[in-house]
């Protein structure tokens, strides 16, 4: 930030706390930051809030100090199971109250008024009092409500109450293993078979678990399966979707859908002709070309559609509909404009009307009827993975990715744009890494209307994604706690954090995953306030511990160290893989980008003593022969990691192959080919699925870490020979 920055009234800042805007800050080198005023307007004013003069920021105090008594009773309460709460309502002054919670399964259950007084307040001219009730320990989980009795009156007001697990429980794994597990981590899309549309998809990931099972493997990460446009360009970074809630159906198979095999000799030809000007694309290691891929396979998948169903499939399509309602007929809808949109036109769902959106509907239904079709295919192949993965003794089976946010002229944006800040862009303070910050344009949640909104939004998000999936790893999983906002026409370093309820964050995901039976793995790497890894590991949420991040004093940190509930991996998405990485190539990818803050020649030479130091600890625990080779030195960097005892362990199949090129370089668009590379080897020759079994490299890592876990396994065996247990 800027030296000299405009700090102004004392109610200003009292303004912005009151909203979970931050007004200071320790930066990544252990500066502390004042806000500007200007960021704090911008920020205010997302949310509604005019703080332009002295008078509004006055005016919007008040509003904020009242607005807790304005309401019978909180927006949405979220609590813990087996933890006595209480919850306050507001009533006039002197009425008699009742408050009751009406249980999902429609049982009641009548609380107790504690005794807990607190002094009438005036607003409006009238006096308002508050009566504190409270919440038993032994509420069951689920998403309950809360039902206000005034006087003679019945439920003047309701609220949603959610109960949520104190900590999510742990998978049993593997006693071989220690009570631990490894797995395999890919971008979907790269890894494909012979069998692929020129793009990985849910038949190869079936392909990838089954693998996976075999060789004793209990997950498979993946990158998010977010849908993006329905047409060209559709953009290329899973973590910047057009929706959270619906899959990409780029990734189905469509010879794996039922009516395919029942299709005319003509039809049949015409989807074999599609793959045919496809197939070659399969074994180029060169960038994917999603819109080619996309032309062809919405072309066959259109044929298969129209072929129609047996009335058997039909129903199954129609419950499909109904379970996921208004949702995903919105997606469906936005999905059938966005196809038919001609760039400079009018958007047509800017502003419409009710009347408007019904007239819409009716005249694409046809084309609504085949989005929400293609939604309930992508669902059956991604279940079918699902159920492969467990069937070939993975014991989490698919590890779903949930992106932070969603573009911000996307599907999302529009149907949740009640509770989404405008005028404002998420993104990250600057870090070692990234030493100018990031912008990821996205728009963030509100976490005012998010809670108006009984944290629906997020319910469903997290409900839909964990539907056919044993983990979910969250990306920047510290954006429930707070996240980095920029005004629009800002830089990433004139952004502010902004605060989230983090019970009620945490609380709503925890639900929702131990109800689909997930563990949860968040992604708290970056500027993490201390305590909120603590609070994580509390509630049962694993973190993220990637080797070459892991530093104590300017040194590889003793895996030893690393945290037990943790994904320890070696690289990251974000990282080029490991040999990659050992040869520089992060430090002359960000050169040639134009993105290093420090002379490079200084940057080099840091990047050189860490790997220096990484290789010295290696050698210091007998993990490397005399003149080792890269390869070597990859499996030795995941022995390391096998040394820790985080719960889990991951292994990148870009290093399992041999691959330099980065997936992802932050910092950049269309400088570089993001989220494009294929699967490929050192060489740069592509790496199929059927190709895997046989990679002399892929077996020797795999063989590594298995070894690796088995030996340490063994040598912490309690003298009785049972298992340890963990909590």
């Amino acid at each position: 930030m800027e030296d000299h920055i405009d700090v102004g009234s004392s109610g200003l800042r009292a303004l912005a706390a009151a909203y979970g805007v931050a007004t200071e800050f320790w930066d990544y080198r252990g500066i502390h930051q004042q806000v500007p005023d200007s960021t704090l307007r911008s920020v205010l004013a997302a949310m509604d809030v005019l703080a332009e003069t002295d008078h509004q920021v006055q005016a919007a105090l008040a509003v904020a100090q009242s607005a807790p008594w304005r309401r019978t009773l909180p927006p949405c309460v979220v609590v813990r199971a087996g933890v006595p709460e209480q919850v306050p309502v507001h009533v006039p002054d002197g009425a008699t109250v009742r408050l009751r919670v009406v249980l999902e399964d429609g049982a009641e259950r009548e609380l107790e008024q504690v005794d807990v007084w607190v002094a009438p307040q005036e607003v409006d001219g009238a006096q308002v009092g508050r009566a504190t009730f409270a919440l038993p320990a032994d509420l069951p989980l689920g998403w309950h409500e809360l039902v206000v009795d005034v006087d003679e009156r019945t439920a003047t007001a309701r609220s949603p109450l959610a109960i949520t697990p104190s900590r999510l429980p742990m998978p049993e794994l593997r006693a071989e293993q220690g009570g631990r597990a490894w797995g395999l981590m890919a971008q979907l899309y790269s890894v494909r078979s012979a069998a692929s549309w020129g793009i990985g998809d849910l038949a190869d990931l079936a392909e990838l678990t089954s693998l996976s099972g075999e060789l004793g493997g209990d997950f498979l990460l993946i990158n998010p399966l977010h849908a993006a446009e329905p047409g060209a360009p559709m953009t290329p970074s899973p973590y910047l979707p057009t929706t959270r809630q619906f899959l990409n159906p780029i990734y189905i198979r469509p010879e794996d859908i039922r009516e395919t095999a029942y299709l005319p000799n003509s039809q049949r030809t015409l989807l074999e002709w599609a793959l045919d000007a496809l197939r070659p694309m399969n074994t180029d290691a060169g960038p994917i070309d999603r819109d080619a891929v996309w032309a062809e396979k919405k072309s066959a998948l259109e044929t298969i559609f129209a072929a129609g169903r047996s009335r058997s499939r039909q129903r199954s399509l129609d419950r499909f509909r109904a379970e996921l309602g208004r949702r995903l007929e919105d997606f469906a809808l936005w999905c059938a404009v966005a196809e038919q949109h001609t760039e400079g036109e009018p958007w047509p769902l800017d502003d419409a009307t009710p009347g408007a959106l019904g007239r819409l509907r009716r005249e694409l239904a046809e084309r609504i009827d085949f989005f929400c079709w293609l939604q309930w295919v992508a669902d059956e192949q991604l279940e079918r993975a699902q159920r492969t993965a467990r069937e070939a003794g993975m014991r989490i089976g698919v590890m779903q990715d949930l992106a932070v946010g969603v573009h911000p002229r996307g599907a999302d944006s529009w149907s949740m744009a009640g509770v989404l800040a405008r005028g404002i862009t998420v993104g990250a303070p600057p870090d070692m890494y990234n030493q100018q910050g990031q912008d990821w344009s996205q728009p963030p949640w509100r976490p005012d209307a998010l809670a108006e909104a009984g944290y629906r939004p997020l319910r469903d998000l997290v409900r839909t994604v964990v539907r056919h999936a044993g983990a979910l790893r969250v990306d920047h999983i510290i954006g429930l706690f707070r996240l980095w906002w920029i005004p629009d026409g800002a830089s990433a370093e004139e952004g502010t954090y902004v605060r989230y309820d983090h019970e009620a964050m945490v609380g709503v995901l925890a639900l929702e995953a131990y109800r689909a039976g997930a563990m949860v793995i968040g992604e708290d790497l970056g500027t993490v306030e201390p305590w909120v890894r603590d609070y994580l590991s509390e509630r049962g949420v694993l973190g993220t511990s990637v080797l070459w991040f892991e530093q104590e004093d300017n040194r590889p940190r003793r895996p030893e160290d690393y945290r037990e509930l943790a994904l320890a991996t070696v690289t990251t998405h974000d990282l080029p893989p490991t040999a990659g990485y050992l040869a520089e190539e992060h430090v002359e990818l960000r050169q040639q980008l134009g993105l290093l803050t420090e002379p490079a020649a200084q940057v080099r030479l840091a990047a050189q003593i860490e790997r220096e130091r990484m290789l010295q600890a290696l050698r210091d625990r007998f993990l490397l022969p005399p003149d080792p080779t890269e390869r070597q030195i990859v499996e030795a960097l995941h022995r390391f990691v096998v040394h820790s005892p985080s719960l889990l362990v991951g292994v990148a199949l870009t290093d399992a192959v041999g691959e330099r090129r980065a997936q992802n370089q932050p910092g950049t668009d269309t400088e570089y080919p993001n989220w494009k590379m294929p699967l490929a080897d050192g060489g740069e020759t592509a790496v199929l699925v059927e190709d895997l079994p046989g990679n002399a490299r892929f077996s020797s890592l795999v063989a590594a870490v298995r070894q690796e876990l088995a030996d340490r396994a063994a040598t912490a065996q309690p003298a009785d020979g049972q298992q340890v247990s963990r909590p």
